[in-house]
């Protein structure tokens, strides 16, 4: 079996161990394909690997071999789905491989917001110069006693409540309209949209990009928050108005964010939140998940859903009657 891996790049750095999908087949890895390249490369594989290329009808239609999509992520935006089923291709995704990183990365992101550790980390010369023992240049927030507030309480966001939670925070939720508990299985309060964000002094996002959140993060739901008040997302870009988190910025209305997502990744060098002069603004490059330790359960996913393929089982399946 011919098994390709359209954009090895994105998982391997040269530490990672492709043994368990190597035994599988014959794997030929490409560090990062170009859209015009796809075609060519998957004309003959039974199953593709991709991260973020994208598989339409076209690409899908020259490859007359093609069995599997393995989705080396849980998002499957990248795969036309329909054209899948239509041709009874199989698509697999893998979730839950990064849980605890992105949940460590979240918890340094807040941290880092309310200590200053990265500003004062990047100046320790300057500690030579100081007239006492210590620096004062930069705030420190302490999180004991303050409220954050969880914007999709799945697995991720719920482990990082726990964490806030052994901190000394209140944790407290966003309740969708129309959701009928008070509470969610952790016993926090969820609350409408208004109280929620004038009531938080942190949101940490973790929900999904949809018609429903797109933009939840607003020129008016950051107007409702308080003074000083911090924003991090390790959820998608798009959950952002990038352009009203500039301005909360600039304004000293909200006291900082931390981001590992934006809207365009990788971003253009000119993208408006790469702007060094923006105060308080924090952001690391999508690498929330890539711990070496999420990025080998991904390979090992990867190699149980192709192994399940071959013996006719549906495992972590995300298309409709293929």
């Amino acid at each position: 079996m011919k098994i390709v891996f359209l954009d090895a790049d994105t998982t391997d750095a040269g530490d990672i161990n492709l043994g368990p999908i190597e035994a599988l087949g014959s794997l030929t890895c490409h560090g990062v394909t170009a859209p015009d390249e796809v075609a060519e490369r998957i004309a003959d594989a039974e199953v593709v690997l991709t991260n973020k290329v994208v598989l339409g009808a076209l690409e899908m239609e020259a490859a007359s071999r093609l069995e599997l999509v393995c989705v080396c992520a849980t998002g499957t935006n990248n795969i036309d789905l329909a054209a899948a089923r239509e041709r009874g291709i199989g698509v697999a995704n893998v979730a839950g491989y990064s849980t605890p990183g992105v949940v460590q990365h979240t918890l340094a992101l807040l941290l880092n917001l309310a200590t200053n550790i990265h500003r004062y980390a990047g100046e320790a010369v300057l500690w030579a110069e100081s007239p006492i023992f210590c620096r004062l240049d930069y705030p420190i927030v302490e999180l004991a006693g303050r409220r954050l507030g969880i914007v999709g309480v799945g697995e991720v966001g719920r482990r990082v409540g726990v964490g806030a939670e052994a901190l000394g925070m209140e944790v407290v939720a966003l309740g969708r309209v129309g959701q009928s508990q008070e509470t969610t299985h952790a016993g926090w309060p969820r609350l409408s949209r208004e109280i929620f964000f004038k009531s938080c002094h942190a949101v940490s996002l973790h929900c999904p990009l949809t018609p429903e959140t797109e933009c939840l993060i607003n020129q008016k739901t950051l107007a409702w928050m308080p003074q000083g008040a911090f924003l991090i997302n390790t959820g998608r870009g798009g959950l952002v108005d990038e352009p009203a988190l500039v301005e909360a910025l600039r304004s000293g209305s909200l006291g900082g964010a931390a981001l590992d997502v934006i809207s365009q990744e990788p971003p253009e060098k000119k993208h408006p939140l790469l702007d060094a002069t923006i105060p308080n603004l924090l952001i690391t490059p999508h690498s929330a998940w890539a711990s070496l330790a999420s990025r080998q359960r991904l390979v090992a996913e990867i190699a149980e859903n192709i192994r399940a393929f071959l013996v006719r089982e549906r495992r972590n399946r995300v298309d409709q009657g293929a």
